[in-house]
C-alpha cells in the first residue's frame, strides 16, 4: 500500500489578462507521505500559494493532476471535492478569515454549522471545539470576539477550526505571515505538536526558510518550478 496522501503531478497553472498570460505553475510535481511535515518554501510570487489552493482542491490545474487518497480530483465533481475539503483537509491561512460577527466558539464550529449535521452532531462538535481550545490555551477567550484577540490568538483559533473535523492532511498557507517572533515560534510549535501528536500529514507554505528548516521535508518552488 502507498505511503502517499496527496501527490501532484506536473502542475501547470496560466491565468489570462486580455491577450497577456501570466504562467504561474509550468511543470510542478510533489509528495506528500502520510504523517508527515513538509515545508514548500520560496519567495514572493514563486506560485505557492498557487499551488497550495490546487493541492487541496480549491483551484484547478490547466494541466497536470492532483491525486488524493487514491483519488483524481480532476474526475470528482465539485460537490464531491467539497466533501472531501471539508471532511479530509485542513486550511490554515495568513490572514486568520474568522467571521467577525461570531465569537470564537461560533468560529471553530463554523464548519459544522453549515454542515447540517443536526443537534447531536452540534453537540458533539461543540465539547470537541471546547476541548481544542483548552489545549491551546484559548478556554478563557471563547466567548471573546475577533477584535478581542491577539494576532497569534486569531491564528490558533484558525488551527483549531482546521483540526475540528480531524482532517487526514493540514494545509497552512504563511500561517506566520503576520506575526511577531514569539507569536510565530508558538505558531509552529503548535503545528509541529499537531503533526507528532495526531501523525497529521501537514504542508507548511513559507517564504522564511528558517521556519521551513522545521519541517522534516523541504521543497523549493521559484519562478513557477521546482529548483
Amino acid at each position: 500500500m502507498s505511503n502517499l496522501i496527496l501527490a501532484a503531478e506536473n502542475i501547470h497553472k496560466v491565468y489570462h489578462n486580455g491577450a497577456k498570460e501570466l504562467r504561474v505553475l509550468k511543470g510542478v510535481s510533489i509528495n506528500i507521505e502520510k504523517g508527515s511535515f513538509s515545508a514548500l518554501v520560496g519567495p514572493s510570487g514563486a506560485g505557492k500559494s498557487t499551488l497550495l489552493h490546487i493541492l487541496g482542491g480549491l483551484d484547478h490545474p490547466n494541466q497536470g493532476r492532483v491525486v488524493f487518497e487514491g483519488q483524481d480530483l480532476d474526475k470528482l465533481g465539485d460537490q464531491k471535492i467539497s466533501k472531501m475539503r471539508n471532511s479530509l483537509i485542513g486550511f490554515v491561512f495568513q490572514f486568520y478569515h474568522l467571521l467577525s460577527e461570531f465569537n470564537v466558539l461560533e468560529n471553530v464550529m463554523m464548519p459544522v454549522l453549515i454542515s447540517g449535521c443536526g443537534r447531536a452532531g452540534i453537540a458533539e462538535a461543540e465539547a470537541k471545539s471546547r476541548s481544542l481550545l483548552k489545549q491551546v490555551g484559548l478556554e478563557g477567550r471563547i466567548s471573546h470576539f475577533p477584535s478581542q484577540l491577539s494576532g497569534g490568538e486569531k491564528q490558533r483559533v484558525a488551527i483549531v477550526r482546521a483540526l475540528l473535523n480531524n482532517p487526514k492532511l493540514l494545509l497552512c498557507d504563511e500561517p506566520t505571515g503576520n506575526l511577531d517572533s514569539r507569536a510565530s515560534a508558538e505558531i509552529m510549535d503548535l503545528i509541529k505538536s499537531i503533526n507528532a501528536e495526531n501523525k497529521m500529514a501537514i504542508l507548511l507554505v513559507t517564504h522564511n526558510e528558517e521556519l521551513a528548516s522545521k519541517a522534516g521535508r523541504v521543497y523549493h518552488l521559484r519562478d513557477g518550478l521546482m529548483v
